[in-house]
């Protein structure tokens, strides 16, 4: 299939977005879980939309640019990111009308973002992060967090809403997930009894991501949860077992330019169209692979050269023929482009922008 598009270009399979923002709507309604989906894997308004109109509580930002564009499509916004420095000026001055929500996990940054609020004489709710596995930010012991919490209450017109984690530790496929999803739930537990004896309950517990959102309902206490990759999907999604192939909506169209070289071709997509994170969960490596000829992946790759490696395929692509590539990790590859191309049976029915970029 040939589009009439230049390339690389991003497509969006659209009946598959759809797909993949109703199954989640339908599974946190099941289990009366808040939905608030992390924006930063598509960072467009129009897919904003779609998941607040399904049925989204809010919805889960990174950067302040981030949250200044999605106040467009809901009036509740988190922004799971310490607010550091400027940042916290930036994000109180978001419009009045934004039910702002910070996750934090240092009393630096209670105070910072404390003196932002009153400065800008706007209530801030905020989460105390935990570190329940995945070692990046949030405090290792309950009783930092009791600590923090206590803070917050002292600091108007800040509000103490909850605590919050992220459990990107628990990268195995969806049926190896138990032990981990236990020792979880074991330590989440734990922290909600001790916070509530302390007399700081969490009104909101958020946590959760991708490779775990179908399994959200196996840790007690939770109220909502923020994935991020299911709208697109991904390679690394597939390999995971989170999702299928046939889930995977977004594809970078590709024009093979060269076939001169005996065993590869090459495409004019490289490292600023796919990104460069590899893939570690599967032998087959390489930094995306074809959607439809998944035994070919993109080996190599120069700034706007990407290599296919055709040893495991009797294909032989000429010279001028377009490939659609699922990238490794789609969060990396929609920062990369300003616009979707989004298609519905093999034809372009729409563009939209990638509003958020940029910081």
């Amino acid at each position: 299939m040939t589009f009439e598009l230049e390339t690389p270009i991003p497509l969006v399979d659209l009946d598959r977005l759809d797909r993949n923002i109703n199954r989640m709507a339908d599974y946190a309604a099941s289990h009366k879980l808040g939905l608030r989906p992390h924006i930063k894997t598509h960072k467009a308004v129009r897919v904003a939309e779609e998941q607040i109109e399904r049925g989204a509580v809010g919805l889960t930002c990174a950067t302040p640019r981030e949250a200044e564009v999605m106040a467009a499509a809901s009036s509740d916004l988190l922004v799971a990111h310490p607010p550091v420095g400027l940042k916290a000026d930036r994000l109180a001055r978001l419009p009045g009308d934004v039910n702002l929500m910070v996750a934090l996990d240092s009393a630096e940054s209670v105070e910072t973002l404390a003196k932002a609020a009153r400065s800008a004489n706007r209530p801030i709710r905020v989460l105390v992060e935990l570190d329940l596995g995945m070692h990046r930010v949030g405090v290792p012991a309950v009783e930092q967090a009791i600590a923090i919490a206590k803070l917050v209450k002292d600091r108007p017109p800040l509000m103490y809403a909850g605590i919050n984690f992220y459990p990107g530790h628990i990268r195995t496929p969806a049926g190896q997930m138990d032990a981990a999803l236990g020792k979880l739930d074991g330590e989440l537990h734990a922290a909600l009894q001790a916070l509530e004896k302390a007399g700081v309950t969490p009104g909101i517990v958020s946590g959760g991501s991708s490779p775990t959102a179908f399994r959200t309902h196996d840790i007690r206490g939770l109220t909502e949860f923020r994935p991020g990759t299911y709208v697109y999907q991904d390679r690394s999604a597939v390999a995971l077992g989170t999702c299928d192939r046939d889930d995977c909506a977004f594809t970078v169209l590709a024009t093979v330019v060269s076939n001169a070289v005996p065993g590869q071709a090459v495409v004019d997509a490289g490292t600023k169209a796919l990104g460069r994170e590899p893939r570690d969960l599967h032998s087959d490596g390489g930094f995306g692979e074809l959607l439809d000829r998944p035994e070919v992946t993109v080996s190599r790759m120069s700034e706007e050269h990407g290599v296919l490696d055709l040893s495991k395929t009797s294909w032989k692509p000429q010279v001028g023929e377009q490939v659609r590539i699922i990238p490794n990790h789609v969060c990396i590859v929609t920062h990369l482009n300003d616009v979707i191309i989004g298609i519905r049976n093999g034809a372009v029915v729409e563009r939209y922008s990638v509003d958020a970029r940029g910081r």
